[in-house]
């Protein structure tokens, strides 16, 4: 099984991205599962949201510990809460920001060098959308770093959840992240 956490504030798209991802990649033949786990609901406040995929039906239920993949939508959850507990020592972290891996202070979180992008996820969706929501950039970045499911697979799951306008915008943002990161990855092999 594949584990996705992902952290970030109330109005960010945080629940959005776990069930885009879901939809992708159960579209893609696999089962997943995407669920919430709120503080307060309102906006700003920490969000955190799961998504689990396998090729086997999923039972567990509980909230993911123990993560294949880090995506934190907004990098000052940092420095207020331990985004990185439990990522596996080969996990995958996505962050949105403007900063380097040295500014974030990443180097006793993260050891493994080809396990992370960094990208202004922010800077690209109010380029694609006119709006600072991060979610479907990120997800873009999730599929040039890991590879688990397709861009196409994200595209077709932004498609079927917004208006073809709104869809348009996301899916542009997600393929230019997906660029930024293969990008990224090239740079450092």
């Amino acid at each position: 099984m594949f584990q996705v956490r992902i952290h970030g504030r109330g109005g960010q798209g945080v629940v959005t991205a776990a069930e885009l991802l879901a939809v992708a990649v159960f579209d893609g033949g696999k089962h997943a599962q995407a669920f919430p786990s709120f503080g307060s609901e309102r906006t700003g406040a920490p969000v955190v949201a799961y998504c689990r995929i396998s090729d086997h039906e999923i039972r567990a239920r509980e909230p993911i510990m123990e993560p294949d993949v880090l995506i934190i939508q907004d990098a000052s959850l940092i420095k207020q809460i331990d985004v990185f507990a439990g990522l596996q020592p080969r996990g995958y972290v996505i962050i949105n920001s403007a900063e380097t891996a040295e500014e974030l202070q990443l180097a006793d979180k993260i050891k493994v060098p080809h396990s992370l992008a960094i990208l202004p996820a922010t800077e690209i969706a109010l380029t694609h959308l006119g709006r600072p929501v991060p979610n479907a950039v990120l997800l873009g970045a999730f599929s040039a770093l890991t590879g688990v499911v397709p861009l196409e697979a994200v595209a077709s799951a932004i498609n079927e959840k917004f208006k073809p306008k709104i869809a348009a915008g996301n899916v542009a943002a997600a393929t230019a992240a997906y660029e930024y990161v293969m990008n990224q990855v090239a740079t450092h092999a």
